[in-house]
């Protein structure tokens, strides 16, 4: 059974309960309450308990693609597809087969620091669902039908991204803010490494990472909290104790004032851009998400946007954001635009950015932006699935169980002098640009 008809049975499935009413109603963040379970096995999760008719569940667990072998970028998003292509007694087929047959949803993805993954089933379903689980991350079987077809399936989209000026330009600009270092590879790896990685590699990083020490998990659903207990210790409680990482070293971006050009036949190009950004746990970083979404954060109302989009019409959107990673901090950005106004562009995003950092935002700027973030993050905690990941976040960022309750108030405590002096600090570092396209009159630049 294929993964797409799952995915629609599925689909089908929570749709008819979502017509139904059943589905968790998005609630006030006062409103919701956040439990901190500990199985008998002494495993954390933090849970919401709903009457919604699913089980969502999110985890994590630290060491991704920052574990790749140096000349093998790529294994642990190829190990993170394979984790549900064939599980114990099953082969993919099989495995699938029950999936589906049941409207279960399981699903790992690779970043570069976590390996994340997501469970969902309606309630009937929730205790076979977590077996399938268990037996994915315990037992994966890395058969040498699934492993070829997932290699296959990640070397064709790296074949199209080749030859895409979006991707060019962002694989370019991590491989030169980040020169031999994890970050600064791939995280699907390349057409010259996938091909030789093998099951073996595909066995030790499961090995050497799938643990219960680095676990974060939260659970949104119709489940109390001392089921959830049996269902964490049933479902990672046979993973190894500790995970065995190799080191990762801190490390900040590099190339400030540089400007890439990757020459590509099409008719736009692509620009990304970025520098240094504000860790998750600096006492700024909530001053820099604001000045961030005051530049580019990716609403209407941002500067590059009224700039590059509504007054010059020279792109249909641009944005950037706050990149937060283990071992470093950025801001980065992206925008696509012609050929020919692909000069003009980036010297509004350089000109916008140097302005913010000399002046700061104004006080109007920082009313609007505080309500917006208030008022977004709240909307966006519209279903479980959404819930579930904002509290494995949370946890990965070491926010504290409250924090939902406390984050209006530290967006407010925001002063406009905080405001300007964090946005020197941000801002006022030069950007690497690395452009993918055919850009007309722009020369590369280098350094300063």
């Amino acid at each position: 059974m294929s993964a797409v008809a799952r995915y629609r049975t599925l689909r089908n499935c929570l749709a008819a309960a979502c017509l139904l009413g059943l589905f968790f109603p998005a609630l006030p963040a006062s409103a919701m309450t956040i439990e901190r379970v500990v199985s008998p096995g002494g495993i954390e999760a933090w849970l919401v308990h709903s009457s919604a008719p699913m089980i969502a569940l999110e985890f994590a667990m630290r060491g991704s693609a920052d574990q790749d072998p140096p000349d093998k970028p790529g294994v642990a998003n190829l190990a993170a597809s394979l984790l549900d292509e064939g599980a114990g007694p099953y082969d993919a087929m099989s495995f699938h087969a029950r999936l589906e047959r049941s409207a279960i949803e399981i699903g790992f993805h690779a970043g570069r620091d976590y390996l994340r993954g997501n469970l969902r089933a309606l309630r009937q379903n929730r205790d076979e669902a977590f077996d399938y689980l268990r037996l994915s991350l315990t037992q994966p079987r890395f058969d040498a039908e699934a492993v070829e077809r997932m290699r296959t399936q990640i070397m064709s989209r790296q074949r199209r991204e080749a030859v895409s000026p979006t991707d060019l330009a962002s694989r370019n600009w991590w491989a030169t803010a980040f020169p031999r270092h994890p970050y600064g590879r791939p995280v699907e790896g390349t057409l010259e490494s996938v091909p030789r990685i093998t099951v073996d590699d595909l066995r030790s990083y499961s090995a050497r990472v799938l643990a219960r020490d680095t676990l974060k998990v939260a659970i949104v659903g119709d489940v109390d909290a001392e089921t959830a207990g049996l269902l964490l210790d049933r479902t990672f409680g046979s993973l190894p104790a500790r995970a065995e990482l190799d080191p990762v070293s801190r490390v900040a971006a590099q190339g400030m004032g540089r400007r890439i050009v990757i020459k590509l036949d099409v008719p736009q190009a692509a620009v990304s851009f970025g520098g240094p950004g504000v860790s998750r746990s600096d006492p700024d970083f909530m001053a820099a998400y604001i000045v961030n979404h005051i530049l580019g954060g990716g609403s209407f109302s941002s500067r590059l946007y009224r700039e590059v989009r509504e007054k010059r019409g020279l792109a249909y959107g641009i944005s950037d954001s706050l990149v937060w990673l283990n071992q470093t901090a950025l801001m980065i950005g992206h925008t696509a635009t012609r050929a020919d106004a692909t000069d003009k562009t980036i010297e509004i995003i350089e000109q916008e950015t140097h302005r913010l950092a000399e002046e700061g935002p104004t006080q109007e700027e920082l009313m609007k932006a505080k309500s917006y973030l208030k008022g977004s993050f709240v909307l966006g905690l519209d279903s479980s699935n959404a819930i579930a990941s904002q509290l494995v976040q949370m946890q990965l960022d070491d926010l504290g169980i409250d924090y939902i309750e406390r984050r209006a108030g530290l967006i407010d405590g925001v002063t406009l002098a905080d405001a300007k002096r964090v946005a020197k600090r941000l801002l006022d570092n030069g950007l690497l640009i690395t452009v993918a396209g055919r850009p007309e009159g722009l020369a590369p630049k280098e350094g300063e």
